[in-house]
Parts: structure tokens; sequence; C-alpha cells
């Protein structure tokens, strides 16, 4: 299995908003091969930004990368830029191996 995070740092008060961007968004992830789970956390908060971080998990990591090259991953974030108010920075990429 394979585990895909990115960590994103969303300006304070845009919670939120952050939330419902996720929320109504077109992943486009059910059907993809490979394909297990997503899910949105939410972490700490303080006077600068709230972590949050994207996690989907994968049958492996050669399933998520040929998702990341795909027609549904270009069509998924093609209105990525639009809300960048929300954001403090590029998210972050974080991919795992599970071992146990």
């Amino acid at each position: 299995m394979f585990i895909a995070m990115n960590r994103f740092r969303i300006a304070p008060g845009r919670e939120s908003d952050f939330i419902e961007v996720w929320r109504l968004r077109d992943s486009r992830l059910a059907g993809v091969p490979g394909f297990q789970s997503f899910h949105l956390l939410q972490g700490p908060s303080n006077e600068q930004a709230t972590l949050f971080v994207s996690h989907s998990t994968w049958d492996d990591a050669a399933a998520f990368e040929a998702w990341t090259r795909s027609e549904s991953f270009r069509a998924a974030h093609a209105n990525a830029g639009q809300q960048r108010d929300l954001y403090l920075g590029p998210p972050q990429f974080e991919g795992f191996d599970v071992v146990l």
C-alpha cells in the first residue's frame, strides 16, 4: 500500500472556506485503478496558520503515479489556483510505502 499526503498551511479564519473547496471539488478518484480511500485531516492551529493534510491510500506507488499523469488528475486540479488567498504557500507532498 502507498499513502500520498499533501500538507497545506491555511490562513487563520479561512478554515471553513478551505474545507468547502474540498467538499465541492470533483476529485475524480472514484473508479481510478488502485485508489482505496481519501481523507482531509485538520491539524493544529496557531496565530499564523492551520494545518490540513490530504491523505489518500493506494494499492501501490505505481497506481498513484499513474493517476498523477492522467486526464482525471488534470481535470481534478484544473481550478486549484482559484482560491490562492486561502493558502500560505504551496502544498508540501509526502509519499509513503506502508511497511507494516
